[in-house]
């Protein structure tokens, strides 16, 4: 399994960013592929999943209300939609993909993602 982010970037506060995983080496459709962001000095911190199947999706509490994680079945590819960025939003973003979680489960601790992609900055300014 590869994955392989980009979108990050330079946005000022306000501002929409949508970032980019595309998924290959395996098919998807029993997938939950992850965001997770991690900013310097600090955890690395879950954002928002989808399971590939059933498009059912789970946010943090911090993103809620102001990201989406839409999917495109034909690119393999799942998006990280995020408005109305805030400068704690800024950090280096990584998607996941975990093909162990039975059907009814959505996880959203790291460990539990198998497949890592190289995250890509997101620098949001005030």
């Amino acid at each position: 399994v590869q994955l392989q982010a980009s979108g990050g970037g330079l946005v000022q506060a306000g501002g929409s960013l949508r970032l980019s995983c595309a998924a290959s080496g395996r098919t998807f459709s029993r997938y939950v592929m992850g965001w997770f962001r991690q900013a310097p000095g600090k955890e690395r911190e879950f954002v928002a999943a989808i399971k590939w199947r059933s498009s059912t999706t789970v946010y943090a509490d911090s993103v809620k209300g102001r990201s989406t994680i839409p999917r495109d079945n034909a690119k393999n590819t799942v998006y990280l939609q995020m408005n109305s960025l805030k400068p704690e939003d800024t950090a280096v973003y990584y998607c996941a993909a975990d093909s162990t979680s039975i059907l009814s489960y959505t996880p959203i601790a790291s460990t539990e993602y198998q497949y890592w992609g190289q995250g890509t900055e997101v620098t949001v300014s005030s």
